[in-house]
């Protein structure tokens, strides 16, 4: 099949949705978008860490993010230029989809308006993450399987691998991707199995993945520890209905013909026929996550760019007659305004008060994936709330010590959120960088530290005051619209560690 060039007006299009993609997350973030999330502080710490792997994740998202950070700085919209990027960079991408499987302006429209206004896209582009890229990656990965498709050019082959050897890089879940794509071409294009390249590559990916996989056998199995108890522990609540809601819920309900439609026709549309092994991809991906009853929904929304892209197409080639005509202008603006009144519960595009008022309005409640208790907020918002406070709560006990004592006191927490706030935020107060025992904190060890002096940021009185010869609450930290869990947090001030801090530091490892 020939690829058509993109037309002007495919191109105008294109740029527009791109455009406007990294202008909107631009101003939201100039303004201020509530703060730095949990785990964004968190990411700056093991960018500061290089390694090639992490209790919890593999290590490009980390290089991307501490190249970035050198060039353009800490500020909350440089970080989260590089997701609103990636946005933009998918909405191009679903567009070079459809003109691979054949679709024209129609098509590119209905496909960039979906991708674009995508609650789950919107939301995972909001904060800096290896999510955003993981979409990315995804996307540009079945690019290059169309190209095959299309060309039978051997060398598209290479740049698959690569890519998937990146994206596993980048998140472990491209597994899924890679186990698609297996079971795509052995159900639609089997020959493709007597030729070497898709095993080259495979093997390029798997070359490419070997740092993370060597990293994790010199760790104990790191990775594995933390997936098993996340799944055990932190998302024991969750279900198989949970996830399969979810995907209705994350992309607009009423888009919901688009994306259904979209996997329909990739499996029975004849025009589309030479790309059936697209949607094989998203049923064994989909597949694969239901059989885990702790998935969580978002984990699918890298595969719905060609779902979306599919869908464009088969719309275009049905909805011709005058008679239905007007479905191409009414249907693409129920779902632009329906999910641009949605944008408020993914993107800190309100002020607190008004998204409290706003929420209640439309009878949504706070929500949470981690089976926390909540507050006003969901906890992907309240996620951005209290972490200078506790580096300021912190730094009033630091600094009521003397210079000697500052000189070996230890600041601690079991949390990467309340370590990675010590850590960015603590440089303004001149406070020591933190350590924990949560995830990779526990991996970077208790430095240098004895535990003469430690500031402990979390737990009670009778957490602590057995393993010292003296400890002390030296403060409480409040913060307004937090996890529960976050606000009215104990602050001890302890003295001299029965036993080395390296010695008991084994029994503080906390991987989740």
């Amino acid at each position: 099949m020939n690829t058509t060039p993109l037309s002007r007006s495919e191109k105008i299009i294109i740029a527009s949705f791109a455009l406007l993609t990294v202008l909107f997350h631009l101003i939201i973030n100039l303004k201020g978008a509530y703060g730095f999330f949990r785990d964004e502080l968190y990411y700056i710490a093991c960018s500061d860490h290089l390694a090639w792997g992490y209790v919890d994740q593999p290590p490009f998202s980390l290089f991307v993010l501490k190249a970035w950070r050198s060039v353009f700085g800490d500020s909350l919209a440089a970080i989260r230029m590089l997701p609103s990027l990636m946005h933009a960079g998918t909405i191009i991408l679903t567009a070079l989809l459809v003109k691979e499987m054949g679709g024209k302006l129609f098509a590119v429209f209905l496909a960039c308006l979906a991708i674009l206004l995508s609650p789950i896209h919107l939301g995972m582009t909001t904060i800096y993450s290896m999510n955003s890229i993981d979409i990315f990656i995804w996307s540009l990965a079945i690019y290059y399987i169309l190209r095959i498709c299309n060309t039978q050019r051997q060398g598209y082959w290479l740049a698959l691998g690569i890519v998937l050897g990146i994206g596993l890089l980048n998140k472990i879940s491209v597994l899924f991707l890679g186990a698609g794509i297996f079971a795509g071409v052995l159900l639609t294009n089997p020959k493709w199995l007597t030729t070497r390249w898709p095993y080259i590559a495979g093997i390029l990916a798997m070359i490419l993945f070997l740092p993370y996989i060597l990293w994790n056998t010199n760790h104990d199995y790191a990775h594995l520890e933390f997936i098993h108890n996340a799944s055990t522990e932190k998302y024991s609540g969750r279900n198989r209905l949970d996830f399969v809601v979810d995907q209705f819920l994350f992309l607009n309900p009423l888009s919901t013909p688009i994306w259904i439609g979209g996997l329909l026709a990739l499996l029975f549309y004849k025009p589309l026929r030479p790309f059936k092994i697209v949607g094989w991809i998203y049923l064994t991906a989909f597949i694969i996550l239901v059989i885990n009853p702790t998935s969580k929904g978002e984990y699918l929304s890298p595969a719905y760019a060609c779902l979306f892209a599919a869908a464009g197409i088969f719309f275009e080639q049905k909805i011709t007659a005058a008679s239905v005509r007007w479905l191409r202008y009414a249907y693409p603006a129920i779902i632009g305004v329906t999910s641009i009144m949605l944008v408020p519960m993914v993107m800190p595009v309100l002020s607190v008060q008004s998204y409290i008022s706003y929420a209640n309005a439309i009878g949504m409640e706070p929500s949470s994936s981690e089976n926390k208790k909540l507050s006003e907020l969901p906890q992907f918002y309240a996620d951005m709330f209290g972490w200078e406070e506790k580096a300021n709560d912190v730094a009033k006990v630091y600094n009521s010590l003397s210079e000697a004592d500052k000189s070996k006191c230890a600041i601690v927490s079991n949390n990467y959120g309340r370590c990675g706030a010590i850590d960015f935020f603590g440089e303004q107060y001149g406070l020591p960088k933190s350590i924990g025992g949560h995830n990779n904190y526990w991996l970077w060890g208790p430095r240098e530290y004895t535990g003469e002096v430690v500031i402990i940021l979390g737990g009670s009185m009778e957490d602590h005051q057995d393993d010292f010869a003296y400890c002390e609450l030296a403060g409480v930290s409040t913060c307004k619209y937090c996890m529960p869990y976050e606000s009215n947090v104990n602050i001890f001030l302890c003295r001299n560690l029965k036993q080395p801090l390296v010695t008991i530091w084994k029994d503080e490892k906390h991987y989740e």
